[in-house]
């Protein structure tokens, strides 16, 4: 009898784990869930730059030269490229001038064609040069020229030209 006695513990013991494995304890998971919403506006925008516009040596003869200017704006968006007379006495967009030694002035001109035929200035909608970002860099050539015939004295000449982007 007591094989028997202890074969009904073990099976009870066993029964006992059979049904501890069997039932799951009871859960109570719940969940809520929201949306939000990731958003930005994206504001035109465009960037300047430019290379220098060297005419080496002049000596009495026409001179040319190029130079970039490299606009970088939001794709789609329009704009306008001026540039102005410089920092001499006297300059207009029309007639530019490179200051030198004692006051002398040296004329120049910078164009928007390389035929050197369209002035480049500074009044939107008339001379200045148009385009419409796609978010790369866009490069622009200038179009430089010293005129024949101008004898000053000797030394080095230098003006400055700001290149405004409107858009």
């Amino acid at each position: 009898m007591k094989f028997s006695s202890t074969l009904k513990s073990s099976m009870a013991v066993a029964a006992c784990i059979a049904l501890a494995l069997a039932v799951k304890p009871a859960s109570a998971t719940s969940t809520a869930t929201t949306t939000f919403t990731v958003s930005a506006t994206i504001q035109a925008t465009c960037l300047v730059s430019a290379t220098s516009l060297s005419f080496g040596t002049y000596a009495g003869a026409v001179a040319n030269a190029t130079s970039q200017v490299n606009v970088t704006c939001t794709n789609t968006t329009a704009y306008n490229v001026g540039l102005d007379a410089g920092t001499a006495s006297g300059a207009t967009t029309s007639t530019r001038k490179m200051a030198g030694p004692n006051g002398a002035l040296l004329n120049y001109a910078l164009y928007s064609d390389s035929n050197r035929s369209t002035n480049w200035g500074n009044t939107v909608g008339t001379d200045t040069v148009t385009g419409t970002g796609n978010g790369s860099a866009q490069s622009i050539t200038v179009y430089g020229q010293i005129p024949a015939a101008q004898y000053l004295a000797p030394g080095s000449y230098q003006d400055t030209i700001t290149a405004t982007v409107t858009y």
